[in-house]
Parts: structure tokens; C-alpha cells; sequence
């Protein structure tokens, strides 16, 4: 299959590119029936007859071409209508009924409060000529009526998120004007699912009633099913939480497919390289450190526990707390003792050999470094944060 997209240095042309490369070059192979021979990439820097050459040879064509922010108003009707007629026309000029995609907006919903904005008329009419051009030429179309997307772009430029993203990121002032106000937002690697989706036939369809999407395939209109309604003040207020993360360690709870794991991987995206890193505290005394890497809310902490030649820690026990000690350097044995029964287990733990060994309530515990010249370093999980004011955490030697 020969493809071309069009807008192929956009937002969402870079990460459809980036992502059918995987696919034509067998790095992603979860969509196994998509074979890719070629990909055309056209945007505004490239030659004109270019295009000419692709619509003759394209087998599929992504049209994400337009604008959203000219020095002209008029200039909508001519970028968004007048590119995609001049695209249509080429295809018909040689007779190619190559599916094609057009990226349109909700704002080109007759029932959308922008529908008497010019970029709502420019995407509508875009639309009807869609329309018309299947009826005419047979050609097969999927029009699809995008939300906010949300994904890496030019900061204070047509998308709130990216503009919030970089300003938190980077310490800069920003301005949230209503809280309250809610937005639908795609993200950008749902979409290029969905366009993966189109590839294989697979592709849903929608209605629109006026206020929401509704998956219907009746319905003319091609939708991508994930989209996440959010307000302002939700966003603002957890990428504040983001920005706190290398000081509190604490990592929000980002279930699969959720708005706040797709935000955070978006906000990492807008970091200064001087946060790329940031400095942990390390707990440092004669015997070697201990260091906490990481907390989350409903899993625990990990840490980094390094122990010197000859050196023994722990040897203390917990009611509720369990932990997890994988030792992934040196030479160390972890010994426990049930303080009920007296039934004491040895684990003789090496890094050569990694194994992870638990913490067991109502068991003392202790963890030696054999070694007489080598470091002891060891991962250690814990099922909750350490709260001083409730340790669980009681002395008795092993």
C-alpha cells in the first residue's frame, strides 16, 4: 500500500507518519494486516508537482492539510476549502479511488456554537465536497469530525493543553480564565489508533445530536471512540501535582487508558532538558544509604537500599506492612524469623541471580552483605508509603 498524507509536518501528520514508519518498517507489529510500501509526505514546503506524482500513486490518502489561525479570516475558505478541492480534482485527473481521510472538526457541526465561525464554514464545506465526490466518482471517504486534540505542539498557539503543559513544565505564567470551562479532548495516539483502525476497515461511525458524538453506523460521519471531558481546572490542577513529582516522589494514580496518564506523558514531553534529572535524597551513614526512588498512591515505594562489606540492616518486623528485597548487585543473605513460632528461613540473595524475596508480617527480618569488599544493592518495594506517625516498623533482631 502506497500512502499519502497530506499536512505530513502538522501535529497530527507527524505522529501519523511517525507511527505508519513503525508499521512499514516492521518495528510495530500489532497491525499485521497493514503492509506498507510507501509513504508520500506533503506539506507546505514541498514541491507542488510532488503532489501531482503522489495522487497519481497513492492507494490511501490522509488528508490533515489546514489551517486554523491565518492572517486573514478569508484565508480559511481558500487554505481549508481551495487545497482540498485542488487535491480532489488531481486524484479525479487520473482516475485514482484511493480511499481517502479528511481530518474535519466539530466546529463544522451545524449544531455547534461555532458554526458561524469562518474556520467552521471552511471545514464544512470542505465536507460537502467530500460528500459529493463520493457520490460522483464511487471513491470511498471517511470524514472524520475531530474534538480538541491533544498531543505535542506549538505552545500559545491553538490548543490550551500543549499552552498549559509548557508553561507549568517550564515555569512560566499562564492564565485559566474559567476553571469550570470543559473541554472533549482526543489525544493524539488514540487518533493514530483509529486511523490504523480506518486502514483495516475497522473504522467506527457517528452522529451528531446536536451536543455529543454517538457512535451510530448509520451515521455519515467516522469518529474515533476514546475522548475524555475534562475541565480546566482538572487540568491545571493535576499537572501542578506533575510538577511536584521530583520533590514529593509521588506518582498520581494513572490507570490504563486514563486522562491523567496520557497528560502526564504529554507533560513530560514539554520539560526543559535541566528537569530531564532531578537529585534524590539519599540517607547516607556508615553502613551504606538508603535511598527512596519513587511513591504512589495505592501501591507503595520503592527504594534503592546499599549496604557496605560485612554491614547488616533491618532486623525489625511489621504488623501489615509487607515488602519485597531484590538484590541486584553483590553477595548478601536475608534471613527471617516468624516472632510467634521462632521458625526462622535464609535466602542467600546474589545479583548474579536475581530473585525477589518478601518481607513477611509478623516476621523479623535482616539483610547481610557476605561480601568483604564488594557493595550490597538492593530494590526494595514496600505495599505503602512510610508515614512517621504510624510506622509499623519494630526493632528486634533476627
Amino acid at each position: 500500500m502506497k500512502i499519502l498524507v497530506t499536512g505530513a509536518k502538522g501535529m497530527v501528520g507527524t505522529a501519523l507518519v511517525n507511527n505508519l514508519k513503525n508499521i512499514r518498517d516492521g518495528k510495530n507489529k500489532t497491525r499485521p494486516a497493514i503492509v506498507i510500501d510507501e509513504i508520500y509526505e506533503y506539506d507546505t514546503d514541498s514541491i507542488p508537482d510532488d503532489l501531482d506524482q503522489y495522487c497519481r500513486k497513492a492507494d490511501f490518502v490522509f488528508h490533515l492539510a489546514g489551517v486554523n489561525r491565518p492572517e486573514k479570516s478569508e484565508d480559511f475558505m481558500k487554505e481549508n476549502f481551495g487545497f482540498t478541492s485542488d487535491l480532489l480534482k488531481k486524484l479525479q485527473k487520473y482516475n485514482n479511488k484511493a480511499t481517502i481521510m479528511l481530518a474535519s472538526s466539530i466546529q463544522a457541526s451545524l449544531a455547534g456554537r461555532f458554526v458561524n465561525s469562518e474556520y467552521g464554514r471552511s471545514k464544512k464545506a470542505g465536507e460537502e465536497l467530500f460528500f459529493a465526490y463520493a457520490e460522483e466518482t464511487g471513491t470511498r471517504v471517511a470524514i472524520y469530525r475531530f474534538p480538541n486534540i491533544m498531543g505535542h505542539s506549538r505552545p500559545k498557539y491553538n490548543s490550551a493543553v500543549s499552552t498549559f503543559c509548557w508553561a507549568v513544565a517550564n515555569d512560566e505564567e499562564f492564565t485559566v480564565n474559567d476553571r469550570n470551562t470543559e473541554l472533549e479532548l482526543l489525544y493524539i495516539d488514540d487518533l493514530v489508533e483509529g486511523m490504523f483502525d480506518l486502514l483495516e476497515g475497522k473504522e467506527q461511525h457517528c452522529i451528531f445530536d446536536g451536543v455529543k458524538t454517538v457512535l451510530d453506523e448509520s451515521g455519515k460521519y467516522c469518529c474515533i471512540p476514546v475522548t475524555h471531558r475534562v475541565t480546566l481546572g482538572e487540568i491545571v490542577d493535576l499537572l501542578q501535582e506533575f510538577k511536584k513529582q521530583p520533590s514529593t516522589l509521588m506518582i498520581p494514580k494513572m490507570p490504563e487508558g486514563s486522562f491523567t496518564k496520557k497528560l502526564y506523558s504529554l507533560y513530560l514531553t514539554y520539560l526543559p532538558v535541566e528537569k530531564m534529572k532531578y537529585a534524590l535524597k539519599m540517607n547516607v551513614d556508615d553502613r551504606g544509604s538508603f535511598t527512596e526512588l519513587v511513591h504512589t498512591q495505592d501501591c507503595g515505594q520503592v527504594s534503592i537500599n546499599i549496604s557496605k562489606p560485612g554491614i547488616t540492616k533491618g532486623q525489625h518486623w511489621h504488623n501489615s506492612k509487607w515488602e519485597m528485597f531484590i538484590v541486584v548487585a553483590g553477595h548478601g543473605l536475608i534471613q527471617e524469623r516468624n516472632i510467634n513460632t521462632g521458625e526462622i528461613v535464609e535466602f542467600e540473595v546474589t545479583g548474579e541471580k536475581i530473585e525477589a524475596v518478601y518481607m513477611i508480617p509478623g516476621w523479623t527480618h535482616n539483610i547481610i552483605n557476605l561480601s568483604e569488599t564488594e557493595n550490597l544493592v538492593t530494590v526494595m518495594t514496600c505495599n505503602e508509603v512510610f508515614n512517621p506517625d504510624r510506622p509499623d516498623t519494630f526493632y528486634e533482631v533476627v
